[in-house]
């Protein structure tokens, strides 16, 4: 481990993401710290129905095995491991790796950090104040048409300096931000102190850029053309300085990219404004300054930071109720007329729309005329209710089938009737961060973490950016997507929707161009919904913050793509008058 250098490596951007990637960053090529994230908002819900099994799971189990595989030659190699994966068990998972370790002849230390789970606590914290208004709604939490069932609020990563202190080899914890997995080796190995804002905002980028995998080497990434290869798409790696400046990039030998572009849409995803908060710092992505340093190496530097903020986020779940959706292949002509007596016949078979109390019908128009192929004639007609009782909704299906041989003609499925699920609520929140006690254990030693000192400095200004006039001249029609990538994602019940350009005048002309009115009329579908639009001159890119697209969040949205991945690619697609210049 260099003094001047921190090697920090991520091997999981989900719970599900590819199992063999810890052996390949520990044996690609040399590294400090071992990274993973699990969390999603919903993986908690899953996790509570494993716990609610088995008291002694509710962890991600494929990092324990993960671990199994790679313990050894991390402690071998002085490799370091971090990750969120105790999900709502931390105490658990580090009871299971202790005994995994023994199994195989080893001797870890191994910390954990709870805190993070209010759970228990949420009667005690509303009588204290804390009321828990839902980021979007404005809804106080016991107003909520839900029961609570996981409450997590989002840990810093001044915990994981107390357990590398204490000279910890394996760290787990539940809840922690995203970013604090490097936060927190960056802080142990520099010295920073909690209010060395622009260090730590250096960091919390890191931490951004590296946390979703492939997706800053390459995976999701728009410009295709430019990925050489997609096989055995390489983990991304920050080389931390100890200014808080830090270069992406990946293992050789490894597929994908790491160019200005890839970890541009890393940066762009899941974001809202350019204020990037996290437990310990607040993070100007407007301040972050990007290059190209060499094949596969992309430099970050002169990130700035703003104090703590005096709230930290929270995940609750609620059980909302249940929900069942069925799609239909409608083929044939005069299809709108098919799908509305399909939809007429189905509900005045279960006594109306307002036997649910939601219902969504949703008629998608893909059908060709003069189709080449049986494929090409197919519409796709998708019916969705939720409602709080669950053999009401399991119901909707039998009727469904029933209709099968007395309506229109050429009627298909495309998956067998089910019973329906849960529907999942999320809800946004925050909670004071005095409220939330950080503790680390390891082995019979306990340590309470102290929060973020307060401070009031004044805000750094963006990054100075020379950006020309905008381009005139003659045009062309083009898609957006010739020059422009995008990416998009799902923050709650909300989606962003970032794009960006590869030059001063094409940001120029996007900035100009993209207004919030010029978007819902090249997607007119998101016109209905309160959209919000932020500027990054820095890294030539818009990003767009549509409100409520995506309802109460994945479990509990009627939308084909419920994490709202898509959104970016479609705008893509549209056709504008664009200056030629641009496109030579």
């Amino acid at each position: 481990m260099s003094n001047n250098k921190l090697i920090i490596a991520n091997f999981s951007g989900f719970f599900g993401d590819r199992f063999s990637a810890a052996k390949e960053m520990v044996e690609g090529g040399p590294i400090d710290f071992l990274t993973g994230d699990y969390l999603a908002e919903l993986t908690m819900a899953i996790l509570l129905k494993q716990k609610m099994k088995d008291p002694g799971k509710g962890y991600a189990h494929t990092f324990l095995k993960q671990m199994e595989q790679v313990m050894g030659l991390c402690l071998e190699k002085k490799i370091r491991v971090i990750s969120n994966a105790g999900g709502l068990n931390p105490k658990g998972l580090a009871a299971a790796l202790e005994q995994t370790a023994q199994t195989l002849g080893l001797h870890p230390k191994v910390a954990y950090i709870e805190g993070d789970d209010l759970m228990p606590r949420l009667g005690e914290l509303q009588e204290q104040g804390e009321t828990f208004t839902h980021l979007d709604k404005g809804t106080a939490l016991k107003d909520a048409a839900g029961m609570p069932i996981t409450a997590n609020a989002y840990l810093g990563g001044w915990g994981v300096v107390k357990a590398l202190e204490s000279g910890a080899d394996i760290i787990v914890g539940g809840r922690m931000a995203d970013a604090a997995v490097v936060m927190g080796p960056a802080a142990w190995h520099f010295g920073w102190q909690t209010d060395d804002w622009d260090k730590l905002a250096g960091a919390a980028v890191a931490g951004h850029i590296i946390e979703c995998s492939g997706q800053a080497c390459g995976g999701n990434y728009s410009f295709i053309h430019e990925i050489p290869s997609y096989h055995n798409v390489g983990f991304p790696i920050a080389e931390m300085n100890e200014d808080g400046s830090f270069v992406i990039t990946k293992h050789p030998g490894t597929g994908g990219l790491v160019s200005v572009g890839t970890v541009t849409a890393q940066l762009m995803y899941e974001i809202r404004e350019p204020r990037y908060l996290t437990p310990d710092v607040v993070t100007r992505f407007d301040t972050i300054q990007i290059s190209q340093e060499g094949p596969d190496r992309v430099l970050i530097e002169g990130v700035r930071g703003e104090p703590a903020p005096r709230t930290t986020k929270v995940c609750i779940n609620n059980m909302s109720g249940h929900s069942n959706s069925m799609t239909l292949l409608l083929a044939g002509l005069d299809i709108e007329k098919q799908a509305k007596i399909i939809e007429e016949t189905l509900f005045q078979s279960i006594g109306g729309k307002d036997a649910y109390q939601v219902i969504d019908v949703q008629l998608i128009r893909s059908d060709k005329v003069n189709p080449s192929s049986n494929e090409e004639a197919y519409a796709y007609l998708r019916l969705s209710v939720m409602d709080p009782d669950a053999k009401k909704v399991a119901m909707f299906s039998t009727k469904f089938v029933e209709l099968g041989l007395c309506t229109v003609p050429g009627l298909a499925l495309t998956a067998p009737p089910d019973k329906g699920r849960p529907v999942i609520q999320h809800w946004p929140t925050l909670v004071s961060v005095d409220k939330v006690p950080q503790t680390v254990v390891m082995g019979d030693e306990t340590f309470d973490i102290p929060s973020p000192p307060e401070s009031d400095i004044p805000s750094p200004p963006p990054a100075a950016v020379d950006i020309p006039p905008v381009p005139a001249g003659p045009t062309t029609s083009v898609p957006l997507g010739r020059i422009y990538a995008t990416r998009s994602g799902d923050k709650g019940g909300n989606a962003n929707l970032g794009i960006w350009g590869q030059t001063p005048a094409s940001y120029a002309w996007l900035n100009d161009f993209l207004t919030v009115d010029k978007l819902k009329e090249l997607l007119p579908d998101m016109a209905v919904f309160e959209i919000e639009r932020y500027e990054l001159p820095n890294l030539f890119a818009l990003n767009f913050y549509v409100r409520g697209v995506l309802q109460d969040g994945v479990s509990a949205s009627f939308r084909m793509d419920p994490q709202a991945k898509t959104l970016g690619e479609y705008l893509r697609t549209k056709m504008v008058e664009m200056p030629s210049s641009l496109l030579a």
